[in-house]
């Protein structure tokens, strides 16, 4: 049996939001077997996908921003150039960006490992183009990558700083809960400086 696991990085504080954070950071962790999977597709004429083939750290850099921003990612923010080149130029490394009438909209970023799973690394839309199910789009669209590249497994997790229906969207896709990890927020203050020293903003 073909198991998908879905899984997020963990050190992702809003700067601008500090205030309403949670005390505790929830993770949980999904699972997804490919027998259950039940993939979702929008049926429109402006919406396209395509992988991003240069290492072009700027524009990771604004797609990783403008799609993380509400959602307290920070750890990428916290890479210089040289370390985002060489994220973009690892051939275990594949990021697709979903375009809405030209315009990129969300990206998924996967990576293979070394025990032929895929992990689901970041995935979401940009604010404006919620709404339209395009992120049930693009989540199904990187799980069919991981399975044709012939992937045993995919792994990601979903966190109480994601939005209200990152649960949801990954249950409606057939994955199950596996596991739920509570554990204290990270130190916003300390992920704060260290992005003003590195002058990420």
């Amino acid at each position: 049996m073909v198991t998908i696991v879905i899984i997020k990085k963990l050190s992702r504080v809003n700067l601008s939001m500090t205030a309403s954070l949670p005390k505790t950071l929830v993770t949980t962790y999904m699972s997804l077997a490919a027998e259950d999977f039940r993939p979702s597709f929008v049926n429109d004429d402006r919406v396209s996908i395509d992988q991003v083939y240069a290492a072009d750290v700027r524009y990771y850099r604004f797609m990783y921003y403008t799609v993380g921003e509400k959602w307290n990612w920070t750890d990428r923010l916290l890479l210089d150039d040289s370390e985002i080149a060489a994220i973009m130029q690892d051939p275990d490394m594949a990021m697709f960006v979903l375009y809405f009438n030209g315009a990129p909209a969300g990206y998924i970023e996967l990576a293979r490992h070394e025990d032929d799973s895929v992990e689901i690394v970041y995935f979401g839309l940009r604010q404006e183009y919620w709404g339209h199910g395009l992120g049930k789009h693009l989540l199904s669209f990187g799980v069919v990558q991981a399975f044709e590249g012939d992937a045993d497994r995919v792994i990601l997790n979903t966190c109480n700083l994601d939005g209200p229906h990152a649960l949801k969207n990954y249950q409606r896709r057939g994955f199950r809960i596996e596991r739920v990890v509570e554990s204290p927020m990270p130190d916003k203050e300390h992920i704060k400086l260290n992005a003003r020293q590195k002058g990420m903003y």
